[in-house]
């Protein structure tokens, strides 16, 4: 869920009320518990990539795959396919604890790593970051957008220093503006942010953490930025890494300002305008920091139903089967991130999704049922499908995710991550208007949940593709409830030990979702219908320059 990435659903504790099915259901909610308190289960480690657990995870998933009577869909090996797709990966990991010193007006400061610091290990190709008294340039939100007339850096060269930056876009504040409002747009993504500090040729970046522009604690800060880090292998990763990339948390960045003259909620205001220009800080950095790094191999997961008469076109399910694995321990002494909302529940629905594909009548076209790697550390698995896929790219006639599932209950309405304008989501709406549900803009759109799922890596090579969510318009408490209990889970279980199965938990509502999206990929998959992007929109051309393969 994230590049990490955020579920919108939460745990709801108890007894599960009873619901009356309006029509015979295609799911069953026993399975997909079962599927669920056995992937999260302690014995499974938090299914940390590149670990034991990756490889209890992969005979978990294909043997139930198998069992739900889909075909291996992965990489070809002695002329035929297996159940896999080999993804490599750089992986880098903190030896021991840096050493990280400020130098702030004169006076020094140890910073302690996951307390005022998150510094993630370097990806960057190197072993070791060995930096002495870098200086350090505030630079807003590190923004430059040639389209939109706005560049946060001014000319000032940031080759050799660290810059400060704010999370989220220019106009998060105020709701309005040339980003978009309140919806995030790719330049508010901390991704976007060490990408333009690589770019500069800065030593790295420290963005200033906030709860609500980030949209998640502290705490998820630290459980996703200070233990093992993946990269997608790549030719040259200098050019996507500066060797620091990190989070402070705001206090520190308030002392920081402090020190050199300026006030910070002022320095903020200021960047929320074009007029902005960078802001050297009376402050320098120092860190030690050493690591064992290498490549390492992951794996999709991958099985199909084949189609009867357009078997070279595809309809794609996915989820990402990772989470975050063994980590630091809370406040409870819990080492284990178990990720069970997150996302043993979108698996445990891939699953069920590929049985009752399977166990329908066949369709037209084939169906794949992708459970996909490393999307914790940043969408590695569906990025590496998406450049290189199993089946053609150009003849899939779109992606549907699931990471998280509903468990509140029945709700009245349902959602996706981000926005997106695209005839996938006006079918999506369509079916859901026929069982009497709507469609509800996502609630918050300032948290960039459209960059934070395993669609977008499709959709940027123009695959229509969305992230379903879960309603929070629940029939019992409605919106006031349904929004309490998703704040809750962000805060207390999202990316902690606590995100655990639940006996008892509600799954009503997500059978209610999976009976719908069953019946969106069964039109397509057997309807001679191609989704589109909208003309407007930016991924668009993309889709265009392989129009020719679709007839």
């Amino acid at each position: 869920m994230k590049s990490g990435l955020m579920c919108g659903a939460a745990f709801l504790l108890g007894a599960a009320p009873v619901f009356a099915q309006t029509a015979p259901s295609h799911f069953n909610a026993t399975k997909i518990a079962g599927h669920i308190e056995t992937l999260s289960s302690d014995a499974f480690e938090g299914r940390g990539p590149a670990t034991p657990a990756e490889d209890k995870t992969i005979a978990y998933v294909s043997a139930k795959m198998a069992e739900a009577g889909l075909e291996p869909a992965g990489d070809m090996k002695n002329g035929a396919r297996g159940w896999t797709q080999d993804v490599p990966l750089l992986r880098a990991e903190t030896v021991g604890s840096p050493t990280i010193t400020l130098n702030e007006g004169g006076s020094t400061k140890t910073l302690t790593q996951g307390e005022e610091i998150a510094v993630r290990a370097p990806l960057d190709g190197t072993k070791a970051i060995d930096i002495r008294n870098v200086p350090l340039v505030f630079v807003g939100y590190g923004v430059t957008a040639p389209e939109k007339k706005w560049d946060d850096f001014k000319g000032v060269d940031v080759k050799g220093k660290l810059i400060v930056v704010l999370v989220n876009d220019p106009d998060f504040e105020t709701g309005a503006g040339d980003f978009g409002g309140k919806a995030m747009t790719y330049y508010g993504r901390w991704t976007y942010k060490y990408e333009e500090a690589a770019r500069r040729g800065a030593i790295g970046t420290l963005i200033v953490h906030e709860s609500k522009p980030a949209s998640y604690e502290w705490a998820t800060v630290k459980n996703s930025n200070t233990n093992v880090m993946f990269d997608i292998v790549r030719e040259n990763p200098k050019a996507s890494h500066a060797p620091v990339e990190a989070w402070i948390q705001r206090d520190l960045a308030v002392q920081l300002f402090r020190a050199s003259g300026l006030d910070f909620d002022g320095a903020k205001k200021a960047a929320q305008s074009r007029a902005f220009k960078p802001m050297p800080l009376n402050a320098t950095l120092s860190i030690y920091l050493k690591a064992q790094s290498g490549r390492i191999v992951s794996h999709n997961i991958a099985g199909r139903v084949k189609g009867t008469t357009h078997a070279d076109e595809t309809v794609v399910y996915s989820a990402h089967w990772d989470h975050l694995g063994v980590g630091a321990p809370d406040a409870k002494g819990d080492k284990i991130y178990n990720g069970a909302l997150d996302n043993a529940s979108g698996t445990a629905a891939l699953i069920e999704m590929g049985r009752a594909f399977a166990s329908g009548p066949k369709p037209q076209r084939s169906v794949l049922f992708l459970a996909v790697t490393a999307e914790e550390k940043g969408l590695l698995g569906s990025e590496y499908y998406a450049t290189h896929p199993l089946f053609p790219l150009a003849t899939t006639v779109g992606a549907i995710n699931m990471d998280g599932i509903q468990m509140l209950g029945l709700a009245k309405n349902f959602s996706i991550s981000g926005s997106a304008k695209l005839g996938l989501l006006d079918d999506l709406i369509a079916q859901g208007a026929k069982v009497g549900r709507t469609f509800t803009p996502e609630s918050h759109p300032e948290a960039g949940g459209f960059f934070r799922s395993d669609h977008f890596p499709m959709a940027k090579q123009g695959v229509p593709a969305i992230s379903f969510k879960g309603g929070n318009d629940l029939v019992d408490g409605g919106t006031a409830k349904g929004e309490a209990l998703a704040a809750d889970y962000t805060k207390n279980r999202y990316h902690q030990p606590a995100d655990e199965w639940v006996p008892g938990t509600d799954l009503s509502g997500a059978v209610q979702d999976l009976d719908l999206l069953y019946t969106l990929g069964e039109k397509l998959a057997n309807s001679r219908e191609w989704p589109q992007w909208s003309a407007d929109s930016e991924f668009r051309a993309a889709r265009d320059k392989t129009a020719a393969a679709r007839k």
